[in-house]
């Protein structure tokens, strides 16, 4: 019944973190764009769990962060799922590579994930619409949406990272109780 508890526990705040991160995406960053584009805060979501837990979590997470938001933006269905899934797989692979307080690792995937992101969506909602400028794309929308994440994903990294520890400990005390018994 104890480890179901933790397990719940962990759930339930992997969830309000997504749902936390969402509505910052989409209504407070919303309304302070720079160059004209928001940070992709869930994409620092999911590819932080992705390599702070490995490709399950990263999977898991990602779908559901993919769906929420394709529930929500009325744009092709299941194509954020879809992208967020397999950017929490390949986030995952780098799970022992990974070390908490090195910030380097985190941000080439976050920044490399929002960069995937961006490709994939020129190409599944511009380039099917014969709109072929991707260099335009490019210059005035990827790369600066990736600046933008990037400069907001260290201070979303290192909240998660404190969640994710506070977290183990829990775990880890509610173990060592368990196990004096």
């Amino acid at each position: 019944m104890n480890n179901f508890k933790q397990y719940f526990k962990k759930i339930l705040v992997i969830a309000v973190t997504i749902y936390v991160c969402f509505l910052l995406q989409t209504s407070i960053f919303s309304r302070y764009r720079l160059a004209g584009v928001t940070p992709n805060v869930l994409i620092c979501v999911v590819s932080t769990y992705g390599f702070m837990k490995g490709r399950r979590h990263g999977i898991v997470v990602g779908f559901f962060t993919g769906l929420l938001l394709d529930i929500f933006s009325g744009t092709l269905f299941g194509f954020n799922a879809l992208v967020y899934m397999y950017i929490g797989l390949l986030n995952g692979l780098f799970k022992k590579q990974f070390f908490g307080d090195d910030l380097r690792l985190p941000l080439i995937l976050i920044g490399t994930s929002d960069l995937v992101y961006g490709v994939f969506s020129y190409l599944a909602l511009y380039a099917i619409k014969a709109r072929y400028d991707f260099s335009f794309y490019l210059m005035n929308i990827i790369f600066p949406e990736v600046v933008y994440t990037l400069l907001v994903s260290i201070f979303i990294y290192y909240i998660i990272l404190h969640i994710n520890n506070w977290l183990e400990k829990l775990e880890k005390k509610g173990s060592d109780r368990i196990g004096n018994y």
